[in-house]
């Protein structure tokens, strides 16, 4: 569910620390690349495939890659999928802006939804050398914050 909220930086900061702590976070093995096909030749869908975009020109699928994916980028991924009775709203800003500021990282975002399970989730994708540093500030950030003045 997409929410507005009106609130203090530290309100949404503390809120969004208790999405964190709540959400289901999978991290993922191996690495992962854009692979691009041709507009006339759509990607096959597999177990490898996590999701498939396109523009005018081409198709970019996610792919695990097994090996060094020529002079692609690689990445290493996680995902979040939320609890439905909170308010997730300004995470993925928030969480971006966090590991941009903690480890000078851009990240990519892709989003889809499982009423099942909550609603929306994101898949995130980071440089596959800094994997193991984002899950670590993720993990701090899932902590409760220490009290004022202790």
């Amino acid at each position: 569910m997409v929410s507005i909220s009106h609130e203090t930086p530290e309100e949404t900061c503390a809120r969004l620390r208790s999405v964190i702590a709540h959400a289901e976070t999978t991290v993922f093995d191996g690495v992962w690349s854009f692979v691009e096909m041709p507009i006339d030749e759509p990607p096959v869908l597999d177990t490898e495939t996590l999701a498939v975009i396109r523009d005018d020109d081409s198709w970019s699928a996610l792919r695990r890659v097994d090996g060094r994916p020529g002079d692609a980028e690689r990445f290493g991924l996680l995902s979040f999928h939320f609890p439905p009775d909170l308010d997730n709203s300004g995470f993925v800003g928030w969480l971006a802006t966090e590991l941009k500021t903690r480890l000078g990282t851009g990240l990519f975002v892709v989003c889809g939804s499982n009423r099942d399970r909550g609603g929306i989730y994101d898949y995130w994708g980071c440089p596959v050398e800094l994997l193991d540093d984002v899950v670590a500030v993720v993990r701090e950030l899932a902590e409760p914050s220490p009290a004022v003045g202790s």
